[in-house]
């Protein structure tokens, strides 16, 4: 199972990534392992999780999610804090 996900910090930042480990990939950010935009910035929570079956499917929603503007990234989290089906 792969999960595309979104964290965001306490300014505000955003990233969008997969991984077939939420919670160790969420710690591994905070520690600052692995991405070199989330080892400039700390204290991640996740904000989105989406499930998907296999890797390629995480990989090209993840693109995806990437390609949208901020506020359609914003929309789509709090269509899951609601328990909302995702938008595509």
């Amino acid at each position: 199972m792969y999960f595309v996900y979104m964290i965001k910090n306490n300014q505000n930042d955003l990233y969008v990534g997969i991984t077939d480990n939420p919670n160790r990939r969420l710690a591994e950010h905070n520690g600052g392992i692995g991405a070199n935009f989330t080892k400039s910035h700390y204290l991640f929570s996740i904000v989105f999780l989406e499930e998907h079956e296999n890797s390629s499917s995480a990989r090209k929603r993840e693109i995806q999610i990437k390609k949208w503007r901020r506020d359609k990234k914003e929309m789509l989290i709090e269509f899951y804090k609601k328990g909302i089906q995702t938008i595509k």
